[in-house]
């Protein structure tokens, strides 16, 4: 059971690391496209980096994911050595991942909306005025079209994997 669930984890953490491999190679492309659209909308584009947006793998972009992976490689050594601290430690950060990929879900889904109440909140016309559809479809179509897919399969991977492992760690 122990080697399932190791075999989970390992996945989870592919899984976490295979988007900020994909915006490490396109983000550049995919900001330069939004910054495109923002002067075509007469918007300065140095407002996305003046108010932290970026479409890179800089900062937690790369950092929450990168931990998130190293914890569940080390959980899945743990299970694989059977050591005794792998059931309970598995219960409790498989239960994080599990939560969190489900909130990394939500606010892919509702991006739109938070983009355009974070840039009302600034109390900048400019910023206001944006048409943050236009926005991030100019961004997403600096990724290639199978990111899209990938994407999707992360979500599953991670998600099915979470709940295998957790379900194996309970009835073991």
């Amino acid at each position: 059971m122990n080697v399932l669930v190791a075999a989970t984890q390992l996945l989870v953490a592919a899984a976490f690391v295979s988007i900020p491999l994909v915006r490490h190679r396109y983000g550049a492309t995919a900001m330069a496209g939004a910054q495109a659209e923002l002067r075509r909308q007469d918007v300065r584009p140095t407002v996305l980096a003046e108010n932290g947006m970026r479409f890179d793998a800089g900062g937690h972009e790369t950092a929450a994911p990168v931990a998130v992976a190293a914890v569940m490689v080390t959980l899945a050594a743990l299970n694989l050595i059977g050591d005794g601290w792998a059931h309970p430690l598995t219960l409790v950060f498989q239960s994080l991942v599990l939560a969190g990929n489900g909130l990394i879900l939500h606010s892919q889904l509702t991006a739109e909306k938070s983009v355009r109440a974070a840039f009302l909140r600034k109390g900048d016309p400019e910023l206001a005025s944006v048409d943050v559809p236009a926005l991030l479809k100019a961004a997403e179509d600096g990724f290639p079209a199978w990111t899209w897919t990938l994407q999707n399969v992360r979500h599953v991977v991670v998600f099915g994997a979470s709940i295998l492992a957790l379900a194996a760690t309970v009835l073991a």
